[in-house]
This record gives structure tokens, C-alpha cells and sequence, in this order.
């Protein structure tokens, strides 16, 4: 089973046109297919969303939390939690 929860496959579901132009899943298999294949990333915190995308080469050391959270790749989810999908 994947480590996508329902609530945050229907944010992404709600939120994925602030990274795509076009829908890339309708269903919540569909996201999930998705997410799983671009290999999307779970993390607990906007400290390691900021680890992550400075491991993986972004730029974001004059990033504010805010400006993080709002970067078309960055999901806010429930409980402090964040997913980046890589498009």
C-alpha cells in the first residue's frame, strides 16, 4: 500500500493546477498512480521540504516558510505534513 492517505490524494486531486496546466488524474487512483510514479515526496515538516529541495539543487535559501509553502511543487497537507511533486 502506498503512504498517500485518501485526504492527501484530494489535495492534490484539488490543488494540482498550480503545477499542471492540464489535469493529470480525475480519480484518486489516478492521483495516486501519478504521485507514485514521479516519485512525489512525503515529508513531515517545512524544515525537511526545505532540506529536500536544497538536496535536490532549488535555490530556496531566501526563502521564507510562506514562500516555501506556496512553491507551485510544495502540497500543504493535514497535520503540518507537505508533499512535492516534482513536474
Amino acid at each position: 500500500m502506498s503512504e498517500f492517505r485518501e485526504e492527501d490524494l484530494l489535495v492534490f486531486l484539488r490543488e494540482q493546477s498550480k503545477l499542471f496546466d492540464e489535469p493529470v488524474a480525475e480519480t484518486l487512483e489516478e492521483a495516486e498512480a501519478f504521485l507514485e510514479d514521479c516519485m512525489a515526496v512525503m515529508t513531515d515538516s517545512i524544515k525537511e521540504v526545505r532540506e529536500y529541495l536544497e538536496e535536490a539543487g532549488a535555490d530556496v535559501s531566501g526563502m521564507t516558510e510562506e514562500e516555501l509553502e506556496e512553491a507551485s511543487e510544495v502540497f500543504a497537507l493535514s497535520g503540518g505534513r507537505y508533499l512535492i511533486v516534482e513536474g
